[in-house]
């Protein structure tokens, strides 16, 4: 299958949006409600807000098969909920349920990789949650590794755990 991975459009922004809350629409049925409320609630927030952030998008044939952000390392990424970084931030990595199984996930996040380590970053960060075993298994075999400290625990919520890529030349060959 050929990808294009392109900056999302601004007339693509409801499209993105949508998309993003059907693939964690799963975790409703997974998650407490509580935690749902929380996630869901800080997805709806994310994807509104005007905070510094790539938009960046997955297609086939124009038709949008996933999309992510990568915010830069002075944005906040997670509204004062966690000490920032210093690093570049992946966040809601999201995959049209249709398209899982065919790379999209993964050519979004090596195209992360790429504009961090082409804004010199030496690392790239990831927070995700028990609930997310799919995407914590990919970002395993991507090379990233926890990073405890920079864990957060939201009123209600799942743990989301920090993970770091530290962005060496073979990081993602795994």
């Amino acid at each position: 299958m050929t990808l294009s991975i392109r900056d999302a459009r601004p007339d693509e922004r409801a499209a993105v949006n949508e998309l993003t809350l059907r693939a964690y629409a799963e975790y409703a049925t997974i998650m407490s409600p509580a935690a749902w409320a929380g996630l869901e609630a800080a997805m709806r927030s994310a994807l509104a807000s005007d905070e510094r952030a790539e938009r960046i998008v997955a297609l086939r044939d124009e038709t949008l098969l996933g999309s992510v952000m990568l915010y830069p390392a002075s944005a906040d990424a997670y509204s004062g909920a966690v000490r920032r970084a210093g690093s570049p931030e992946v966040r809601l990595l999201a995959v049209a349920p249709e398209a899982r199984g065919l790379g999209v996930g993964r050519a979004l996040m090596a195209e992360c990789v790429r504009r961090a380590r082409n804004a010199g970053a030496i690392e790239l960060g990831v927070h995700t949650s028990r609930s997310m075993q799919i995407a914590m298994r990919m970002y395993a075999r991507m090379g990233f590794v926890r990073v405890a400290d920079s864990d957060f625990q939201p009123p209600g919520a799942e743990l989301v755990q920090a993970y770091r890529l530290p962005l060496t030349e073979h990081s993602t060959d795994r």
